[in-house]
């Protein structure tokens, strides 16, 4: 069973949000979000399987499919008929599936730093993190993880935020074999052939100096999709929602209420 956590309005009748995370996999990466989305929405967070407090040894072939199926059961579980979905790259991924799949679940689908397949320079990344985590270990691997992630004037700025939470992140690493499943699935993900089939109404949303995806990448998906809607922040990195919080909400809210 997923952990997860319900935050925002208490109105059991507010429409709900669901969140969720990137490669990191813990619903908290969206704590920024929550006050700007609580005083309309339910917020559900979630740590995805074989993260956080979502314990587990991840399967050989492990998948977005598995991820999207694992997130619909927990759903059911909760008596959830149809919500929004925000995901972060690799929880976008998981997004676009359940769009795919549950189209009737998903009112309004939003992925941020996402991919319809993944880019060559990406590959390049999650390669070099690959060798940091096989060759070096995990400490090296979290070491490098922010420089992929956030711009580096805000990483000079916010060093000892940046320090404390890698700590906490060797504290709880969820071990090399669930990362590189995770990973495996990330790369393995190629939606060329059915993205265009999503009815869904999408906000597609990066930053234009990410350094993990391209923005053109975010850009791509969002020209493939019916109902895709492209929207570039010009600062804030691969983590723009931390980054770039304010910015960032707004845009989100506004899609959502639209």
């Amino acid at each position: 069973m997923l952990h997860y956590e319900w935050l925002g309005s208490r109105d059991p009748e507010a429409p709900v949000v669901v969140m969720s995370a990137g490669l990191g996999g813990a619903g908290a990466y969206w704590h920024p979000q929550v006050e700007a989305l609580g005083a309309r929405f339910r917020v559900l967070l979630y740590d995805q399987l074989g993260t956080g407090q979502s314990a587990a040894v991840l399967p050989e072939g492990y998948s977005v499919e598995n991820m999207a199926e694992e997130l619909i059961e927990l759903a059911e579980s909760l008596g959830l008929e149809r919500f929004d979905f925000v995901g972060h790259a690799f929880g976008g991924l998981v997004g676009l599936w359940l769009a795919r799949k549950r189209p009737a679940l998903v009112r309004r689908l939003v992925v941020a730093g996402g991919w319809v397949s993944l880019d060559s320079h990406s590959r390049r990344c999650f390669d070099a993190r690959i060798a940091l985590l096989t060759k070096v270990g995990a400490r090296a691997y979290l070491a490098a993880q922010p420089i992929f992630l956030f711009p580096a004037d805000w990483l000079s700025a916010n060093a000892e935020r940046v320090d404390r939470e890698q700590a906490s992140q060797l504290a709880h690493f969820p071990g090399a074999g669930n990362v590189l499943k995770r990973i495996e699935a990330l790369a393995g993900f190629d939606a060329r052939g059915w993205i265009a089939e999503i009815e869904t109404p999408t906000l597609v949303i990066t930053a234009r100096d990410d350094v993990l995806v391209p923005w053109t990448a975010s850009r791509r998906l969002a020209e493939l999709m019916p109902q895709g809607r492209f929207e570039c922040l010009d600062y804030g990195g691969h983590a723009c929602s931390v980054t770039a919080s304010d910015e960032f909400d707004r845009r989100l809210v506004e899609f959502l209420q639209s």
